[in-house]
Formats: C-alpha cells, sequence, structure tokens
C-alpha cells in the first residue's frame, strides 16, 4: 500500500516511496517456523503419552493457544509493523512513518538537510538494502534501517537536495 497521497501538501510529488526491505521480516518467519516445529513435536508427544480421559484435549487446546499467541507476536506483529512504516521522500521533504494503534514519524524539509550518508555490510549489500543517515540542521543524524536500493534512494536524495538548493539560488 503506497503512502496515501492525501496527507501531502499541495503540488508536492512523491519521488521515493518504499517500505523496509523484505529482509527485516527473516526473522519472524523463521522463529514462526520454529515455533510450528515446535508444536508439531509437542503433538506428536502428546500423541505418544498415554493420558486421561480429558487430559489431553486441555493440554492440546493449551498448546494451540500458546502456539497461536507465539505465531501472532512473532510473525504478524513484525509483519503489520513492516507494512505501515513508509520511508518517503517528496520533492520538499523526507517522510518517515510507523505505527498501526500509535503511529510515529517524522518530516524532515530538505532545505534542513546537512548531509546523506548510507551504509550496508556484506549482508545488506547481497539484498541490496541497507541505512540511510540523514543529519539535518540541529538534529542528532537520523538512520533509517532496511531501506531498499539504500545507494539509489542516496543518490535520488542528494540530486533532489541539490534540486533544492538550486531553486534558492534563483529566488
Amino acid at each position: 500500500m503506497a503512502y496515501p497521497r492525501d496527507l501531502l501538501a499541495p503540488d508536492e510529488e512523491i519521488i521515493i516511496d518504499e517500505r523496509p526491505h523484505w529482509k527485516a521480516l527473516i526473522g519472524a518467519v523463521l522463529s514462526s517456523v520454529l515455533v510450528l516445529v515446535l508444536g508439531g513435536l509437542a503433538w506428536w508427544w502428546m500423541a505418544s503419552v498415554d493420558w486421561g480421559s480429558g487430559v489431553e484435549s486441555g493440554i492440546g487446546i493449551a498448546v494451540a493457544v500458546v502456539l497461536v499467541g507465539l505465531v501472532i507476536w512473532l510473525a504478524v506483529t513484525p509483519y503489520v509493523r513492516w507494512a505501515t512504516t513508509h520511508f518517503v521522500v517528496t520533492d520538499r521533504r523526507v517522510i518517515f512513518r510507523t505505527g498501526v494503534l500509535t503511529k510515529s514519524g517524522i518530516d524532515i524539509p530538505l532545505a534542513r538537510i546537512n548531509s546523506v550518508q548510507f551504509r550496508h555490510g556484506l549482508v545488506d549489500r547481497m539484498f541490496r538494502t541497507g541505512t540511510l543517515i540523514i543529519e539535518s540542521a540541529s538534529d542528532d543524524p537520523l538512520e533509517f534501517d532496511d531501506i531498499p536500493n539504500v545507494e539509489r534512494v542516496h543518490a535520488r536524495l542528494y540530486e533532489e537536495l541539490n534540486e533544492a538548493l538550486e531553486g534558492d539560488d534563483e529566488k
């Protein structure tokens, strides 16, 4: 789902609209698979033990509830967080929004940006992702993790900064 256009200023154009890279979900998927495998092993073990009449059903329901809770906590929550996170560059500002129930965000006007850097290690380079670091006029540098194609985003943001500076010089 793209960033809502009705949240933009009049005549503001979106240059880049990205979510965090899908790499951010690998841990959630792996932990969910592990929970499901452990649940299957628990189910197999419960079937091999001779339980009393109602005990097997009660334990089975308890294990199922715990498994569903763990999958929601380990997989669904990170997915929803990923799906509701937006990194947007417009012709006027950089926008970062995240959250469902409690939303948070930051807007950085292009004119207030001092420097733009990126960082990515070996794994990030394999996935073509990285961390974008933006230093504005009065704040500590802000780091945005798991930005897809971080070098392309860095270059495009730098182009927008130059265009914004050239527009200020003409006035």
